[in-house]
């Protein structure tokens, strides 16, 4: 902490004051009527204060409300210019950044070492405006289609009357909802505790679009690969550090950062070629899905390191926002429906979270690019236009943009409204055959023996009988014989 005799720039040093600067008398003590009489109505200090700690929370994110984060700076060590004209991926290029990692389910005072997938979010300060990366640690999601998100976080929330989490609900969510089948697997093995932020690498997750300076197009898949290596938590070792110290997670990565031992992360793409996307044996737009890294091997980009904790947690980490749709020239988005309805969903929150004027936050707003918006006013407004005309088009050399024809990233759409689940594209892009090879053929024996512990653990929680057995047919559509050890080793925990 501050010392109280060191200088603070913008603090007078002197003695506290009002918000509005005027030098107060006392912090120690309110303004009664005698030493022992009642507080007075006009002590304005004490109002102040007071009125301030009454409102100085925010509403928690509804999703990945428990995090951590740090700031650092991205270099771009490789060439990938022939994919994307950004200039946040041109070579040689030195990007401020900020990182976010939190749980998902868990509310602001959960333990940080729940079986959960961890967000991994990443904020870039580029020279043409922000762009945020927003995925997870694994490479896939639960679902496919965002109608459903509400419901599934829902699903791994609290019950209504216990206010209590509960494995029936997940369990009826996720058996009902077949395509969730390969997150849980990923959920259930030996990554679905990480061992620390440091230790577990981050995902875009959903399939992107990268436009090069020819106005060519690609589909990118973003994976950020530990240098400190992937190491996770069994449940012993999570529920022993769970009651020692609830925010293991958030202490590691500051001290780390604290003693000089810069966690990095190296970036990769895997780069599809654009018409591919369209017609590869996997649907690269169902987020519940990865591409083949045999089909497309993963291209390095260059290299993260987080060297500077934040000075204040809340206003550098809790107020700041990362939204999918924060995009530069160069970067785009693709027609995955979970994508598509987070661009919104993510921004909205914010709004109203932190207002509609969150993006003028210093940790949020563009660090190396001017700003020349046709949002105005609102709460908190702080940046301002003077006098210039708040309209577009206008006769007063205030700029607009009023470029027309097809957009660059466009991706191109046809055919009727429907609503319907998206194509499966061959035999194998089905629900369950990508989570039979991760867990029969990624998996060891050791690592299969695990999770078959894991999931029966998990199901023994299930109070209903039909969920539960709805659970055992859920791993027998991936595999009867994991099925059949997950049944054996529920009944000797039951």
């Amino acid at each position: 902490m501050t010392n109280a005799n060191h200088s603070v720039p913008g603090v007078n040093t002197s003695g506290s004051t009002t918000i509005t600067g005027c030098p107060v008398q006392a912090d120690t003590h309110s303004l009664t009527a005698g030493p022992d009489g009642p507080i007075m109505l006009h002590d304005v200090h004490f109002v102040e204060q007071m009125a301030h700690f009454d409102r100085e929370r925010v509403p928690e994110r509804v999703v990945h409300a428990k995090g951590s984060g740090a700031f650092g700076e991205f270099e771009v060590t490789e060439d990938v210019s022939a994919y994307t004209k950004a200039v946040v991926f041109q070579p040689g290029t030195k990007t401020e950044m900020l990182a976010r990692f939190s749980t998902v389910a868990g509310e602001q005072g959960s333990p940080d070492t729940w079986r959960d997938p961890r967000g991994f979010a990443l904020k870039f300060y580029t020279t043409e405006g922000n762009l945020d990366i927003v995925g997870n640690n694994t490479p896939i999601f639960f679902i496919r289609d965002a109608i459903k998100f509400p419901h599934f976080i829902r699903s791994q929330k609290r019950r209504g009357a216990s206010g209590l989490r509960d494995n029936t609900m997940q369990w009826d969510f996720w058996s009902l909802n077949p395509e969730s089948a390969h997150q849980v697997t990923y959920l259930m093995g030996d990554r679905g505790i990480p061992a620390t932020y440091r230790e577990m690498n981050g995902y875009g997750s959903h399939t992107y679009m990268w436009i090069n300076a020819e106005g060519e197009k690609f589909w990118v898949k973003y994976h950020f690969i530990s240098r400190q290596g992937v190491r996770g938590l069994t449940n012993a070792e999570a529920d022993k550090l769970a009651g020692i110290d609830a925010d293991t997670h958030r202490r590691d990565l500051f001290e780390a950062i604290e003693r000089g031992d810069f966690p990095q992360w190296d970036l990769y793409v895997q780069v599809i070629p654009f018409e591919e996307g369209f017609t590869y044996r996997y649907n690269i737009f169902d987020v519940t899905k990865v591409v083949s890294l045999k089909d497309y091997p993963r291209i390095k980009v260059g290299t993260f390191t987080l060297n500077k904790n934040p000075e204040n947690y809340f206003a550098q980490i809790e107020q700041a926002a990362f939204d999918p749709s924060a995009l530069v020239p160069g970067t785009g988005l693709s027609p995955d429906k979970m994508l598509l309805g987070r661009v919104f969903s993510y921004a909205d929150t914010h709004r109203h979270r932190i207002g509609a004027n969150y993006l003028q936050l210093p940790v949020n707003r563009p660090k190396n690019a001017p700003v020349n918006t046709y949002a105005a006013d609102g709460p908190m407004a702080y940046d301002h236009n003077g006098d210039l005309p708040p309209y577009a088009p206008n006769s007063f050399d205030r700029p607009f943009a009023d470029q027309q024809g097809v957009a660059e990233d466009s991706f191109g759409v046809s055919g009727d409204l429907v609503r319907r689940a998206q194509t499966i594209r061959s035999a194998e892009d089905d629900d369950f055959s990508q989570a039979r090879d991760l867990l029969m053929n990624v998996f060891n024996d050791a690592q299969r023996d695990e999770f078959v512990q894991n999931v029966a653990g998990h199901i023994a929680g299930v109070s209903d009988e039909g969920v539960r057995e709805r659970a055992f047919q859920y791993w027998a559509k991936i595999d009867q014989g994991i099925s059949d050890r997950i049944r054996v080793a529920h009944a000797e925990i039951a």
